[in-house]
């Protein structure tokens, strides 16, 4: 599983009918802005496809986690999304897919070898992780190797 694919029937319930999906993950995106502008948003058949233009490499990751994170969304393309500083997509970062009975401690103890480092994680995923307490299964984070 790609950074642009994911778990169509587990997530945040952001909208009800796929017709409502597209205002409602723009507005989903926009509350946290990780960084983009002029984004629209376009679903169909669960497929979001983002466009308009990212701050950064890490910004647009982020963009598509928020929406891909979402109940009801499979798959993320952002073909359509530009990169102001030239920066690439999937450079240093892992992706994480969380499994049942995961922890944030334990999740940074096998990236780092120290549980307590899970705090970096949060805050790296704050737009997606809004309390750490309370991640699910299938959820999709970014695990910086440079903390």
């Amino acid at each position: 599983m790609g950074l642009f694919d994911f778990a169509r029937n587990i997530g945040k319930k952001i909208f009800g009918k796929e017709e409502e999906a597209p205002a409602a993950l723009e507005q989903h995106i926009n509350e946290d802005n990780p960084g983009v502008s002029g984004l629209q948003v376009q679903v169909q058949d669960g497929v979001a496809t983002l466009t308009g233009e990212a701050s950064s490499a890490e910004a647009l990751e982020k963009a598509v986690l928020m929406a891909g994170n979402a109940m009801g969304i499979q798959e993320v393309k952002a073909d359509g999304m530009t990169i102001a500083d030239g920066s690439q997509v999937g450079g240093d970062d892992e992706f994480y897919i969380i499994e049942k009975g995961d922890t944030l401690w334990e999740i940074a103890e096998k990236a780092y070898g120290n549980g307590s480092k899970y705090t970096k994680i949060v805050e790296v995923n704050r737009e997606v992780i809004k309390n750490a307490d309370l991640i699910f299964p299938g959820q999709k984070i970014r695990i910086p190797k440079d903390i």
